[in-house]
């Protein structure tokens, strides 16, 4: 099993960044496939972008891009979530999250592990 803890979360103001993270523990996370979601008060988990472990590949969603960007760092099993320009819609809880490697999705049940999540507020 992976363990996953997340940080970096906070109060940010619009226009801002944040670079969350993702600790894993427990096991080698190379057949694994990394991903962040983020949920706000009464709507569905959304997903925001991922990256294969093993290649270092990454996805990210449509409504992102220009805007996110996903890294990791192999040495300290880490995976990070970097967020520009900030709005007050990004304000949401971010999990982290881990699935198997040969599965690209981006679908919430396709991944088996997840953190507790980060709070990320954006003020106006």
């Amino acid at each position: 099993q992976v363990q996953l803890v997340e940080s970096g979360g906070g109060l940010v103001q619009a226009g801002g960044s944040l670079r969350l993270s993702c600790s894993a523990s427990g096991r080698s996370l190379d057949n694994y496939r990394m991903g962040w979601f983020r949920q706000a008060p009464g709507k569905e988990r959304e997903f925001v972008a991922r990256i294969r472990w093993s290649t270092g590949d990454t996805y990210i969603a449509d409504s992102m891009k220009g805007r996110v960007s996903i890294s990791r760092n192999n040495a300290e099993n880490t995976v990070y979530l970097q967020m520009n320009s900030l709005e007050p819609e990004d304000t949401a809880i971010y999990y982290c999250a881990a699935g198997r490697s040969d599965v690209a999705s981006t679908r919430s049940y396709a991944y088996t592990n997840w953190g507790r999540g980060t709070q990320v507020t954006v003020s106006s």
